[in-house]
């Protein structure tokens, strides 16, 4: 999806104009990878907009690079507030918000250690991630996640994208919408960007974070959405062939939201439709997002910017 440019860019405790973001060509990232970044949304309010779990993922980032010896030198509420700063400096909502860490220009080698550390945060509007208003038609990878003790899915790190970038290129190169990894013992991991959820029997089932997923923010607001309404959840792992019987199935993620999988390897989910249990969450979890439901659990932050009105998904 292109990126659509808007005026400021945060770095490093200041506003800087948008094509003023830019980085040697010898920064460590360009060639090791050496970054770890968050997509946060933020979403329209009647009168305003909110962003979504801010300080959740903020942390998420700082434990991010402290996996990866990364010392960030700003703490959540200072992140926070940058991306606060940036919104309404840029006055655009609904948007997706991109904060990024990484090892910049300073030494070549794999050792990072002498490289600084830059820190930009960048909003922009974004729409529908995976395809598809009926559901997503998606695959079994070829491609396997990443083993354990080799890069730590735990910690959201641009290097772990390139797994990502060979699930989702297989995927749509062969006719797909998303593709579904394994994990290295052959059991459902989760999406190139996405953790993923099955139904059967009127329980939802989702991998564990052993299975080499993603602690996904979104992951674990639905699961906690599904507990109040008094939906079971159990965490396990998951063979192959469950999700081809699955009564439900569906897509989490900043970027997806809650998407239901239509079919997966041309196998229809159940009759194709969006499940009972899915519906329920994803009427629940947007009602929240958009203001037309209480924000009970106070996932929302309040930025000052004039939105759009919001709308049902």
């Amino acid at each position: 999806m292109p990126i659509t440019a808007t005026k400021n860019i945060w770095k490093n405790g200041s506003l800087l104009p948008w094509e003023e973001a830019q980085i040697h060509v010898m920064s460590h990232v360009v060639h090791y990878g050496s970054s770890v970044f968050e997509g946060i949304r933020c979403y329209t309010q009647p009168g305003g907009a909110g962003v979504f779990r801010l300080t959740e993922h903020m942390q998420r980032l700082l434990d991010s690079g402290r996996i990866y010896r990364m010392p960030i030198p700003y703490t959540v509420e200072q992140l926070s507030s940058a991306v606060v700063d940036v919104i309404e400096a840029n006055g655009v909502a609904p948007c997706y918000i991109r904060p990024i860490a990484f090892r910049g220009y300073g030494e070549i080698g794999v050792n990072p250690l002498k490289s600084p550390i830059d820190v930009y945060i960048a909003n922009f509007p974004w729409g529908k991630y995976v395809p598809g208003n009926d559901g997503a038609d998606v695959c079994i990878s070829s491609w396997n996640r990443l083993a354990p003790n080799t890069m730590p899915s735990l910690a959201k790190a641009g290097a772990n994208y390139m797994n990502s970038q060979l699930i989702r290129m297989e995927a749509e190169i062969n006719g797909y919408d998303e593709g579904i990894a394994l994990d290295t013992n052959g059991y459902l991991s989760e999406g190139s960007g996405e953790n993923l959820f099955i139904v059967r029997g009127g329980v939802m089932y989702t991998t564990p974070l052993a299975n080499s997923v993603l602690s996904g923010i979104t992951r674990d607001s639905i699961i906690t959405i599904a507990r109040q309404l008094g939906i079971p959840v159990v965490e396990q792992a998951l063979p192959r062939e469950m999700i081809y019987i699955a009564d439900e199935a569906f897509f989490t993620g900043t970027a997806a939201e809650v998407t239901h999988l239509r079919s997966v390897d041309r196998i229809l989910v159940a009759d194709g439709k969006m499940g009972p249990i899915t519906s329920a969450l994803h009427t629940e979890f947007f009602g929240i997002v958009n203001g037309l439901k209480p924000d009970r659990y106070n996932w929302l932050t309040p930025v000052k910017v004039k939105a759009e009105e919001p709308v049902t998904v």
